[in-house]
């Protein structure tokens, strides 16, 4: 698993990016300039997409370690096919 400091960075990074889309809602309603908006959508998904990296590498130097190390051949099998799951569902 990941460490304390690690977890609680990325829920920081997380409750930012909750502020961040709660200013774009009230950009939305206060009628801001449209091009405003989609750079902060855009700034919110980049924000996004690294907390994801994070997470993915966590669980490729845990999860997966730890079934590769393991040996257990369906457990390995098991954790590549849940990333693969993920990645089809993102193509959607």
């Amino acid at each position: 698993m990941t460490c304390d400091a690690d977890a609680k960075a990325k829920v920081n990074r997380l409750n930012r990016i909750a502020g961040q889309v709660r200013g774009i809602a009230q950009m939305i309603e206060d009628g801001r300039y449209c091009m405003d908006i989609l750079t902060q959508v855009q700034a919110v998904k980049s924000a996004l997409a690294k907390v994801e990296s994070e997470v993915l590498k966590d669980h490729a130097a845990t999860c997966v370690a730890e079934a590769i190390a393991s040996g257990d051949e369906a457990e390995q099998r098991a954790k590549f096919n849940e990333l693969v799951a993920l990645m089809e569902r993102q193509r959607r």
